[in-house]
């Protein structure tokens, strides 16, 4: 689990830059897919290659037949798509640790006009604690990561059966091409408990794109909800600000 240490402390930044969604898909990533892929995965398939018997002593024809029914061990192929899955995350929390620095400048120096009686802009997507508000150019980046993040789990569900050629792990593979001396037949450890598992992962990779089309709804539904609060309060955005503007020319 080590080795996931430095992405999970990334990831767990982002917790409080998105919504309630967000936090119960970085949930299910840590807890279903990651913490069992560290856990227990990597101890069943082990070395799969070695552990493959084949009815046959021609040289090489094992490993041409494991390499032609495994082009990339499965858990190889989880990590790397975790890995992209997370990256769209990634670069919205580096989008958010520069807005809030660029803010948190704006705000040393409207403290510093604010005492010379001067007027400045004021910070709109983050406060004083850090925490920012999911809008203008925030949101943009949210929901791109979001599509961004649906795209590729749909490209890797897709992409694990073309690879495979399978879903469900067989018993045994069948190869008759050279250097194997007629049909030769190669039997896999555990098929079934191996089964489980690749079933396992392809259903949170699923409920992982129900949850990221789950939270672009619930943010299309706030900010719709948020707007027509705007509305019913009899100000729009632009006379909201000068009205912010106005209070702060008075208080200096």
């Amino acid at each position: 689990m080590g080795e996931w240490s430095f992405l999970s402390a990334l990831l767990d930044k982002v917790q409080s830059h998105s919504t309630v969604v967000g936090k119960v898909w970085m949930c299910v990533l840590f807890l279903f897919r990651v913490f069992i892929l560290a856990a227990g995965v990597d101890k069943i398939w082990g070395d799969e290659q070695a552990n493959m018997f084949c009815n046959t002593k021609s040289v090489g024809c094992k490993n041409i037949c494991y390499d032609s029914s495994f082009p990339m061990s499965h858990t190889r192929f989880w990590v790397l798509q975790i890995l992209f899955v997370s990256s769209p995350t990634l670069v919205y929390l580096g989008h958010v640790l520069l807005v809030i620095r660029r803010e948190n400048k704006l705000r040393r120096r409207l403290e510093g006009k604010m005492s010379t009686g001067m007027m400045a802009k004021s910070p709109k997507y983050s406060d004083e604690r850090g925490r920012v508000q999911i809008k203008g150019p925030l949101l943009v980046t949210y929901v791109l990561q979001l599509l961004v993040k649906i795209l590729l789990e749909v490209t890797f569900i897709v992409g694990q059966y073309f690879l495979y050629g399978f879903i469900l792990m067989p018993s045994k593979i069948t190869f008759g091409k050279y250097p194997c001396k007629g049909q030769v037949e190669c039997f896999i450890t555990r098929p079934i408990e191996k089964s489980i598992f690749i079933v396992f992962m392809l259903v949170m990779a699923s409920v992982s794109v129900i949850l990221n089309i789950v939270e672009m709804f619930h943010l299309m539904v706030s900010k719709i909800k948020s707007h027509r609060k705007r509305k019913r309060s009899g100000f729009t955005p632009s006379e909201h600000k000068s009205i912010m503007n106005t209070d702060q020319v008075t208080f200096c």
